[in-house]
């Protein structure tokens, strides 16, 4: 893959993470910590969380394709280094009550969703193009074929 498009499906997908992380905060927050009152420098955290999981994503790239076992070993080290770079977060994080194991059990289990659905997304997206694609050359193959 092309560098170029390589660093614009990350920027994809800071936002997509963005979103999910915040949908992902407020529920968390909600079920666990539903008096706690923010101020507008937590709005920020989701923004600050993406691009933090938007690292370990950089395993994934390669100037040539990868088999489907190289990727599937490349996406479980990512998943591996997204649960860790979380929980450090909420580890270190004075508002996040890590001593409730619920609490971490709940926050690895929504980098697990939010990697799942991030994901479906970016497999719906790329199937989208194919097919897109695929119409295209049809249409080039009937004109000049």
């Amino acid at each position: 893959m092309e560098f170029k498009r390589f660093l614009v499906n990350k920027l994809i997908l800071f936002f997509m993470l963005s979103t999910l992380i915040t949908v992902a905060v407020a529920l968390l927050g909600t079920a666990f910590d539903s008096q706690a009152r923010l101020g507008y420098d937590s709005l920020l955290a989701p923004v600050k969380y993406a691009g933090l999981c938007l690292l370990p994503t950089l395993v994934t790239w390669s100037r040539h394709e990868l088999s489907v076992k190289q990727l599937l070993l490349r996406k479980v080290l990512m998943l591996v280094l997204l649960e860790t770079v979380i929980l450090l977060i909420g580890y270190t994080s004075p508002v996040i009550d890590t001593d409730r194991l619920e609490v971490v059990l709940a926050l690895a289990g929504s980098v697990l969703l939010i990697f799942a659905l991030a994901n479906l997304f970016q497999w719906l997206r790329a199937s989208a193009e194919a097919k897109e694609l695929n119409r295209e050359l049809a249409r080039f193959q009937d004109q000049h074929g």
